[in-house]
């Protein structure tokens, strides 16, 4: 066992109770969670007005508080973000993550307690750190350093108490300064706004360290070891960081990326470990190599409830840990210290295990696009097809999208597959007032565009007339009730409905027709 990670072993081994705890007693675990937090913030306006204090049992709480989503919550966190004290959470709330997914809103702004940083987001890491130590006696990583490639949105004032930014920016700001000195890049570039020009400086400031992990989003990560390879003149980043053993991942599906790092990074002692941290809050982590789920955290002050997809629009239908079953697609519903209460964050997921409990993600509540971290979801699809039709004189009969995943030497896109009533005079123009719109519509999206850092320009897939009609009737789906999905994160749709047409497409700007 390697000197380093049997210290840390040692350090960490408190904790690793507290998780075989929760591993060994999971209900018991999430009434103690659900009891705190009801106590904790009982003299909350939220609290006073549903009736915390007399509440004693999580029936009694799924009948006093009504499930919601953010524009329901939405007035609540507006209250806290203009200053006002013991809202959702006791005392003032100085952070807000900011993100892109509502209907009504180009971002969101997710609350974060200082006991949601202490006891949620970053006791994650610290959880991450001690099954990785347990699971790799001999491992080397602690002797090195963790590249952590953030996002690009800078932490902003608001009014006199808010700050908002990226949850990543949050966290570069509040970590302890034991957790800072083995983490790179320094502050300064991490919270460059400009991606490119973050990249730039990472590449310059990190190329000669002692690197053993790194971690974030795989499509961002993705950008940043190519700008490393060229900037390097090297084959591969085993050439680069010798010792790298580990990449901490999370945000989107790694499948696409998968076979695009083993090229990268050509080693069979390279390492993968799936996190699930969201603006909301730090909720799994994959435990065991090789698996394709993660261990449910379940005493992070959270408290999780779960409402099977096919009642989405039932909300009596949500149940607790003890009710769920495996296979079967959840919404998942939290109570935190954050003050989010009774929260349903948009995404789906299904335990693959129930001892313990483990979930995999398996999308989000409505159609959407989040291949490369940009959330992209129909509502704001549809209002920017609506002006780049307005903007073109072009009408549109049908469309689905579809990601362009990366490849070794590409960055994604989207293909929007069109049919259109009335052509536009100018394909070029009709797809430059789509990608326009998006961004002004989502945040997100708009930073992926950003000089093209993580994704390159849509693409417009021109079908025939009838093409979505003949389709639909292949599927057997069609009447009334059927419609065509907006998005997909995968492209089982989209390859579907082009296997129905004959010609090739050309470049940037896809055209099929007959």
């Amino acid at each position: 066992m390697s000197t380093l990670t049997h210290i840390v072993n040692l350090l960490f081994s408190p904790r690793r109770r507290a998780i075989d705890r929760f591993r060994a007693h999971p209900l018991e675990v999430q009434e103690e969670q659900l009891k705190y937090l009801l106590k904790t913030a009982s003299a909350t306006r939220f609290g006073q007005a549903h009736g915390f204090a007399d509440i004693h049992n999580a029936e009694s709480f799924r009948q006093r508080v009504e499930l919601h989503d953010y524009e329901s919550f939405a007035g609540f966190i507006d209250r806290s973000r203009k200053g006002e004290s013991d809202v959702l959470w006791p005392g003032r709330v100085n952070w807000f993550a900011k993100s892109s997914g509502t209907t009504d809103a180009k971002s969101k702004y997710i609350p974060v307690t200082r006991n949601g940083l202490t006891h949620c987001h970053m006791r994650g890491p610290i959880d991450v750190a001690a099954l990785y130590a347990s699971l790799h006696p001999d491992s080397k990583v602690f002797g090195g350093k963790t590249l952590t490639l953030g996002g690009s949105r800078r932490i902003e004032r608001e009014g006199e108490h808010a700050l908002t930014g990226d949850l990543s920016a949050i966290l570069i700001e509040n970590t302890p300064a034991w957790a800072s000195s083995r983490r790179i890049p320094s502050v300064e570039t991490a919270l460059i706004p400009d991606f490119e020009e973050k990249v730039r400086r990472i590449a310059e400031e990190c190329a000669s360290q002692h690197v053993t992990s790194f971690a974030g989003v795989p499509s961002w990560n993705l950008v940043m070891l190519r700008h490393l390879l060229e900037y390097s003149g090297k084959n591969n980043i085993l050439e680069i960081w010798p010792d790298l053993e580990l990449f901490i991942h999370g945000g989107v599906s790694f499948r696409p990326y998968r076979e695009i790092y083993r090229q990268l990074i050509p080693s069979s002692e390279m390492n993968y470990m799936e996190t699930y941290n969201a603006s909301e809050g730090f909720f799994a982590i994959g435990d065991e190599p090789g698996r394709d789920d993660m261990l449910l955290m379940l005493d992070y002050h959270t408290y999780y409830e779960f409402l099977p997809l096919q009642s989405l629009h039932d909300p009596s239908k949500a149940i607790p840990l003890e009710g769920v079953r495996t296979g079967v697609q959840y919404a998942l519903v939290i109570s935190n210290s954050n003050g989010l209460w009774r929260y349903q964050i948009g995404d789906t997921v299904e335990f693959t295990s129930l001892t313990p409990y483990r979930i995999r993600i398996t999308g989000r509540t409505k159609h959407y696009i989040n291949a490369f971290g940009e959330e992209l979801i129909v509502d704001n699809a549809e209002r920017a097809m609506r002006a780049a039709c307005d903007a073109t004189g072009a009408e549109i009969s049908e469309y689905t999208a579809a990601p362009i995943y990366m490849e070794a030497n590409s960055k994604g896109a989207h293909e929007w597959i069109v049919e259109f009533s009335r052509k536009p005079e100018s394909i070029e123009a009709f797809r430059d007032a789509l990608d326009r719109n998006l961004q002004s519509l989502n945040s997100d999206y708009e930073a992926k565009r950003y000089k093209e850092t993580t994704l390159q320009p849509p693409r417009i897939t021109q079908v025939p007339s009838g093409t979505f009609l003949r389709w639909m009737e292949q599927q057997g789906k069609t009447g009334g009730q059927n419609k065509i999905p907006r998005l997909a994160n995968d492209r089982r749709y989209a390859d579907s409905i082009l296997e129905l047409t004959t010609a090739k497409p050309t470049e940037h700007v896809y055209s099929h027709s007959r």
